[in-house]
Order: structure tokens, then sequence, then C-alpha cells
């Protein structure tokens, strides 16, 4: 629920032109890169720190042209200074422990007037989201970061504030442009049951093909929709209740996730 609004967010903020170059940090499986790919001829570059992740992107997107895959870290970004036109940062910085010298790389690497799009979970998360999580942080001080039952907190450093955020973004040297918040409405337990049972089934390769390709966002072209399948059948039950759901939900309201869209000043001084 809440990645449909992380895609149409990063689809909006930085587009997919054909004369745009845009790097993927960190670039997972490669379904941004897979999707820039399908709807233009920009040049793509995808980053990523897990070895056997970035192999999988290699399976996934790595024969698709004008697609780089590049091992390593978003501190030491292996590129030129003023290079890419975009940045998308997805679900990336609450994994890192420097955010902000994270984010000063990026804006080495981005030209002036670059957009780096970034999307972080939201520490005012809706309770049905992640019931467990949210019971333990209110009632005990604590979270789970690993494990089957680990939520939304799943190996992360932090989760993220409004304030926090923006905060991030301006010390790195960047301009703020717009700010977003959404997905407060959600299925129970929907986290767990998507990332914490679905995930591995998935990458396990116990699902039947049908229902592998329908769940792998990087086969979307070849998922016919059908609601015979389960996995189309979930997500319409799920789209269902993503319907009161806005792009930008009003300030103060728990959401799944925070969106910001930075600029890298016009002009190349510090």
């Amino acid at each position: 629920m809440a990645f449909k609004k992380r895609v149409q967010t990063i689809f909006e903020w930085i587009p997919p032109r054909d004369e745009a170059r845009i790097l993927d940090c960190a670039c997972g499986r490669g379904f941004y890169l897979n999707m820039y790919r399908y709807t233009s001829r920009c040049a793509l570059a995808g980053l990523e720190l897990d070895a056997d992740i970035i192999r999988k992107a290699q399976r996934t997107v790595g024969h698709l042209p004008d697609i780089t895959l590049t091992r390593g870290n978003i501190y030491h970004l292996p590129f030129p200074d003023n290079y890419f036109d975009g940045a998308i940062l997805s679900e990336i910085l609450e994994h890192v422990e420097d955010d902000v010298a994270g984010l000063r790389e990026v804006r080495r690497v981005l030209k002036p007037g670059g957009v780096v799009a970034i999307t972080v979970p939201h520490a005012n998360y809706p309770f049905w989201w992640d019931p467990i999580n949210k019971t333990l942080e209110t009632l005990f001080h604590t979270k789970i970061r690993r494990g089957p039952l680990a939520g939304i907190w799943a190996n992360h450093v932090r989760l993220y504030t409004p304030d926090q955020l923006r905060a991030a973004v301006e010390k790195a040297g960047l301009a703020v442009e717009a700010e977003r918040s959404f997905t407060h409405t959600c299925f129970p337990f929907i986290h767990n049951l998507v990332y914490g049972l679905g995930k591995p089934l998935l990458e396990s390769g116990l699902l039947p093909e049908r229902m592998a390709t329908a769940a792998d966002r990087t086969t979307f072209d070849k998922n016919r929709g059908s609601l015979l399948n389960p996995i189309n059948l979930g997500v319409a039950v799920l789209n269902l209740f993503d319907r009161p759901n806005k792009l930008d939900e009003p300030p103060g309201r728990s959401t799944v996730n925070l969106a910001i869209k930075g600029r890298k000043p016009a002009y190349n001084g510090d």
C-alpha cells in the first residue's frame, strides 16, 4: 500500500525523461531501474551495498540497455561530481548511521539544480501497520529490529519525524522543495504479512509460478491481473483499504512514510 504511493511520488519528482541521468541508491533488486527503463531511455545507475542483492539486480535488470550496476556504499559514491540529474533514496536513509554524510555525498554527484527524492518510514506510524512494535514502543519503550516480527523497525537505525528528515536534508546543503506524508489507513499487520511472510516465501521459490509472477514487482508486465490468482485477490483487498488514503495526509497524522524532495542549489559553491 505504501509502496504504491512511494512510486507515485518518486516518478512525479524525478520524471522519466529520455535525456536524464538518474541514480538509484540503493537499488535493491532493481524495481525502479526496471520501471524507468520501461518508461524512458534515460541513463540509469544502481548502487547497492549487499553483494547478494546486487546479484539479484543483475539477474533482474542487468541485461537491460544503459543500466550500470555497482556495488558500493552511500558514503563513497563511485561517480564524478555534478553527474546526475536525479537521485532516488527510497527506504535507505533509515539504514544509514550518518544520514547527513550520505546526503552530502549524494549532493556531490548531483548536477547543480539536480533533485533527490527521499522516502523514509515515519516514526508516527499507524497502529495497525505494525501493532507489535507500536505496542512495544508505547508500553515498554523498546522494539523488535530483527526477524519475522521486526515489522517497520526491521534492520533500521532510526525512524523519522518530519522535522528530523527536513533537518538532515538541509544540513547536507540541499534545499527542501516539497514534503509529503502518506498511508494512514492500512490492513492490520500488513507489514508483517507482506515483508515477514510474503517476501521470504517469494524469495525462497516456494510460491507457484503464477503467484510468484504476480508477487514480483519486476514482472508487472507479465501479470494478467486475474482475481483467480490469490496474489491479485490479496492486492485487490489491500486496495480497498487504501482508498481513503491521500498522497499527502494532513500534518500530525500517523502515516507509514515521509517523503521529501531536495534540490542541489543551481551554483557549485557550498
